[in-house]
């Protein structure tokens, strides 16, 4: 456990005189995305009490359709990076489009985000989350197009990601490690509770929506076998834990070890998650805690976005998992 005192502000402050390359501006990225996890975790305790849970009659530009608590996570992300001239631009899963804040042209950075991942378990009161990407952009200057800006997930410069549940955690990598930060609602701000966080090499549960095992390619059916004995010579030593919500799946094998993986199917051959705002942030941070994550037959972090809402396969988590689950894929798991 981090010493009490110890404040997600104090935290970035010590960490970025430390850097090999210093961010500026880092500090108070990170200060509106706090101040955001804050606002949004408000949100959804008080959902049911002000009548923000049910769908919003909307659909986000993936043809999901949106519950209000998506729509009022976004608004929040927008508000609070929106005045600051910090970001050049907002890539998020609800908008169809990139939209550029005032006082943004001259800004050095990208934000990509879910603002509410896992929002499907708002209603039954499941944990939730928000996931992050914060990518430098190649020159300052007014934005005509955040995508051409973005190579991969090579130019992320941090990310991270919020967890609501039981207590509101948010956990971040600017690149020098994971470090993971509780919401003391008495204080006001988040508190360091999770200080260096490392990715066990192997752990014991998989993540994955079985529900789809019949659409799924042989090679991934085969490694889903492999892990709960049911193939010839496997020892079965697996346990399935599936949240829904991927926020939730990777914070958990991030503690304790194992593997999210939601490949592509017969009805859509990448999947359902999205490359910039899910995928590279998510695997950004789990590599920097010593983890891998793969598309199955190429790093998540060299995958160049062709568009904002980009899907990509996706297997994350422990490297002894991950680089088996690449290993299936690759040869067909023959």
């Amino acid at each position: 456990m981090g010493r009490p005192e110890t404040t997600l502000s104090r935290f970035i402050l010590e960490e970025e005189e430390r850097a090999p390359r210093r961010e500026p501006e880092f500090p108070a990225l990170m200060a509106e995305a706090a101040l955001a996890a804050k606002a949004i975790s408000r949100e959804i305790r008080r959902a049911a009490l002000t009548g923000k849970l049910g769908f919003s009659g909307e659909a986000n530009p993936s043809g999901e359709a949106q519950k209000k608590l998506d729509l009022a996570a976004n608004e929040i992300v927008l508000d609070a990076f929106g005045k600051t001239g910090l970001v050049a631009a907002v890539i998020s899963e609800e908008m169809e489009k990139d939209h550029s804040p005032e006082r943004g042209g001259e800004a050095r950075y990208l934000l990509c985000i879910d603002p509410l991942d896992g929002s499907s378990n708002t209603d039954v009161n499941g944990p939730v989350g928000t996931i992050f990407g914060f990518y430098r952009r190649k020159k300052a200057g007014p934005c005509a197009n955040a995508l051409g800006e973005i190579r991969a997930g090579a130019d992320l410069v941090a990310a991270g990601y919020v967890m609501y549940g039981p207590s509101t955690i948010l956990v971040y990598s600017r690149g020098l490690g994971v470090n993971g930060f509780t919401l003391d609602h008495g204080f006001g701000g988040f508190l360091l509770t999770h200080p260096d966080l490392r990715c066990p090499r192997q752990g014991k549960y998989y993540s994955a929506n079985l529900g789809n095992y019949p659409r799924w390619e042989a090679s991934v059916r085969r490694f889903v076998d492999h892990l709960t004995g049911t193939a010839a010579g496997a020892k079965g030593s697996y346990s399935l834990r599936y949240v829904g919500a991927l926020v939730a799946d990777v914070h958990r094998n991030l503690l304790e070890g194992g593997i999210f993986f939601y490949p592509g199917d017969d009805r859509n051959r990448n999947g359902k998650l999205r490359l910039l705002y899910e995928c590279a942030p998510l695997a950004f941070l789990i590599q920097q805690a010593g983890g891998l994550a793969t598309t199955g037959r190429e790093r998540i972090l060299d995958v160049r976005p062709e568009s904002p809402h980009q899907k990509v396969p996706l297997a994350i988590g422990s490297p002894h998992e991950v680089e088996l689950y690449e290993k299936f894929v690759r040869t067909g798991g023959a």
